[in-house]
């Protein structure tokens, strides 16, 4: 072996991890503008949708003093019974209660919604207008729903709850029942004897195995079969099911546009070769879902919050159609660096900066796309604009480092110590988070990709600047290690982004360890004593 190799090794690698970057980049935003082949749907009309018309800019269910007039939701019932035949509403007020007689007006029938909660005084409110709406309009109902979700979240007993759904049914000719996830009617079979037939909720990605999109529909019918023989005779309906397009995955179910497609096409011809009755959810995306449920629950509408369908139901379908902008952010984010990094600079030298560009630009354009669908108001997008204004920032001072260093330039250490011990506290703080309160949380991967690859880079062609930081970064470069391998354990390894979460603590981590363990050994100490 020749005794020079050594010396121009982390050169080598310093130059293929900034090419696999740019070419992962590349490669990813070239994917999600791929089109996708699925099963078509049996037809592009469906049985029945829940519908929620607070998906404007602010609006939200739980403001009391919010109010739909009837030309919006005549409005909406006029697009939705292009592609509906029923609608399903949860609760009174707000406007609503005119949906019933509107929906005549298209054709179209109502799964009416009374909601239910722990204040008895409007509990009784939302009756006396149910009880009314259906008097009113009762060729429009398909039937009445008291109650969604109520012994999941707690709020009633099985046995109040019994009470207001034989009130209603006493005195509405429309069938009643109660709707909850699968597993309370399992836990609460006493109900049955109250409601003219079950309505349960099969959600695969809210399960808590999630299920993977590929299997889901055979986990519905499972379920499905499971509750008809554990109420032998009685007619169930799934009262909701669906698959959201954005979100946090979880474990091997991921939330995306082609997901949401495979999944609604393929329970669309399951139940209608069984003939099932069914209603999935959602007609359209309700941002204000966000603020409960993360960003995942604001996306599972079949159109968006503007009333565009999100993906036909027959043929191909295309995760990002605007694929091409990720592109073009990393053609400017190389432009950019090259410009400021130094465009003097021997071909070497500038090769790094549009490799480093390409790769950061790609990077914060996919973590833009997240913030497109997570922020959910002004602060959120301060915050979120800033953290990538200094990812952009640590990354370009990190890249002009590096090209100088690849252009065989000799220089002074960098010093990186203030900027990485920041970093290292943000994503370990981030890493908490997602251990203690991760459910709705996001992966910011395009993020932290930038420092982390940057630093790892830094690190592998100047080991001793890295060798010199504080007790309290090696506290934290260990912290990363174990958040890191925990959120892993927690997604039982299946969830790729937790895969990538991983790696980027590890570019993070090590070499403050590896540093740490080297100034060890040149101090001729033991490493605990380090």
């Amino acid at each position: 072996m020749s005794p020079s190799l050594p010396r121009y090794r982390p050169q080598v690698f310093a130059w293929l991890g900034l090419l696999l970057a740019a070419l992962a980049v590349a490669a990813g935003w070239w994917a999600e503008g791929r089109p996708v082949a699925l099963p078509d749907a049996p037809s592009a009309r469906i049985s029945c949708v829940s519908y929620a018309p607070f998906r404007e800019a602010g609006e939200t269910p739980l403001d009391p003093h919010a109010f739909i007039s009837p030309q919006r939701i005549d409005a909406d019932l006029q697009v939705l019974s292009q592609r509906f035949d029923c609608v399903r509403t949860y609760s009174q007020g707000q406007g609503l209660s005119a949906v019933p007689r509107i929906a005549v007006r298209h054709g179209m029938k109502v799964l009416m919604g009374i909601w239910l909660g722990a204040d008895p005084k409007a509990n009784e409110e939302q009756v006396r207008l149910g009880i009314a709406a259906a008097r009113e309009t009762p060729q429009a109902l398909r039937g009445v729903v008291v109650g969604n979700e109520v012994l999941l979240r707690g709020e009633l007993s099985a046995t109040a709850l019994a009470g207001y759904v034989r009130q209603v049914r006493d005195a509405v000719d429309a069938p009643v029942t109660y709707a909850d996830v699968w597993e309370f009617w399992l836990r609460y079979p006493q109900l049955a004897a109250s409601v003219d037939y079950i309505t349960i909720h099969i959600l695969p990605y809210w399960e808590d195995k999630p299920v993977a999109p590929e299997r889901a529909v055979q986990h519905v019918a499972e379920v499905y079969a499971r509750v008809q023989q554990a109420f032998p005779g009685r007619r169930v309906m799934i009262g909701e099911t669906g698959w959201p397009s954005a979100g946090r995955p979880r474990q091997r179910a991921a939330a995306s546009v082609i997901n949401e497609a495979r999944y609604l096409r393929e329970f669309l011809r399951y139940a209608a070769k069984v003939d099932l009755p069914y209603n999935v959810i959602e007609a359209f995306d309700q941002p204000w879902k966000r603020a409960q449920e993360g960003t995942v629950g604001g996306y599972w509408g079949i159109f968006d919050a503007q009333a565009k369908a999100k993906f036909p139901m027959q043929g191909p379908v295309v995760e990002e159609p605007r694929w091409w902008i990720g592109e073009a952010a990393a053609g400017a984010g190389a432009l950019l660096f090259v410009l400021v990094g130094g465009w003097r600079r021997r071909w070497r030298g500038r090769l790094a900066l549009m490799l480093a560009g390409w790769a950061s630009g790609g990077a914060l354009a996919w973590q833009a796309r997240q913030m497109a669908y997570a922020c959910r108001d002004a602060w959120e997008w301060s915050i979120s604009t800033i953290a990538c204004l200094c990812a952009l920032g640590t990354a370009l001072w990190l890249a002009r480092w590096i090209a100088a260093r690849l252009d065989g330039e000799q220089r002074a250490e960098l010093p990186m110590l203030p900027v990485r011990f920041g970093w290292l506290f943000v994503l370990a703080f981030y890493g908490l988070l997602l251990v203690f309160d991760g459910r709705y949380r996001d992966f910011p991967l395009g993020l932290f990709a930038l420092p982390c690859v940057g630093f790892a880079l830094a690190a592998w062609l100047s080991p001793r600047a890295v060798s010199a930081l504080l007790l309290e970064a090696r506290f934290l470069a260990v912290a990363l290690l174990l958040l890191g391998s925990i959120v892993l354990v927690q997604e039982r390894g299946l969830n790729p982004a937790s895969w990538l979460w991983l790696g980027l603590n590890l570019l993070l981590a090590v070499p403050v360890l590896l540093g740490w363990w080297r100034a060890a050994r040149r101090r001729g100490l033991p490493t605990q004593q380090a």
